[in-house]
């Protein structure tokens, strides 16, 4: 079995992809993830942070960050984990937080918590396509993400895009920079394998499976959702998104 990390535990991934029920999971686990917390899960004293940085900081190829902007962007961030970490247990409490935009900044949150682990939560891009969330998500970053393409595409074709994107460039930073730190859940199999995905959770973080961990498998239920792309009757829209996630899909095993 791993060991925990002396870092947090990070749960990241396309809005509306199953991020939720990892957190829970994780919670059971024994890990403090917050009290100020959507019934999503998301920690919130990230958001103001991540609305403020996220466009910015995905730019920074193009546009790099003065050293200026970076100082302020690490102070910001150091204040927001503050404030999350203000009613932890102990100084030596398991903890982390989860919200779905984490996956956007992964590289930056890796250089604050060297010994950080990520789970990287995946679900079908062809059934991300249509989620409400991760279009709003899509809406809010997706021309950071993208740049100057798909402007006039269908959100489903741009969220597609941005799915394929997203997951694609944090599995590379992952597996390359990261190592057993960073860890894949696909929503797909943890419907369908509960139990041993959950071992799989459990095993990363290096935690024992506990009693309420034992029963976990409760919180997951498949949704009537899952496969929701089959049911689109517009036969050029799924050809459409099935090409910009072609890469992304067939990496992550979907095709």
């Amino acid at each position: 079995m791993n060991v925990p990390s002396k870092g947090p535990i990070v749960i990241g991934g396309l809005g509306g992809s199953g991020t939720r029920v990892v957190a829970r999971i994780v919670r059971r686990a024994g890990y403090f993830l917050g009290t100020n917390v959507t019934g999503a899960e998301d920690a919130v004293e990230f958001w103001e942070f991540y609305d403020r940085w996220i466009n910015r900081y995905l730019l920074r190829e193009d546009c790099p960050l003065s050293r200026e902007e970076r100082r302020l962007m690490e102070r910001d961030w150091a204040a927001c984990a503050a404030r999350h970490r203000l009613v932890i247990p102990s100084h030596d409490s398991l903890w982390g937080w989860k919200n779905p935009r984490s996956v956007l900044l992964l590289e930056f949150l890796h250089e604050q918590y060297p010994e950080m682990k990520f789970i990287h939560v995946l679900r079908d891009g062809r059934d991300m396509a249509f989620s409400a969330t991760a279009q709003d998500q899509v809406r809010q970053h997706g021309p950071a993400i993208l740049g100057g393409n798909l402007v006039d595409a269908a959100i489903a074709a741009k969220t597609a895009a941005c799915w394929a994107k997203i997951n694609l460039d944090a599995a590379a930073y992952g597996e390359l920079h990261m190592g057993g730190q960073y860890f894949i859940v696909t929503f797909e199999k943890l419907c369908a394998e509960s139990r041993e995905s959950i071992e799989g959770i459990c095993d990363f973080l290096g935690v024992a499976i506990n009693d309420a961990v034992q029963t976990a498998t409760e919180l997951i239920t498949q949704p009537a959702s899952l496969g929701r792309w089959n049911t689109c009757a517009d036969a050029n829209l799924l050809r459409e998104i099935q090409f910009h996630a072609k890469d992304a899909l067939q990496k992550f095993g979907y095709c």
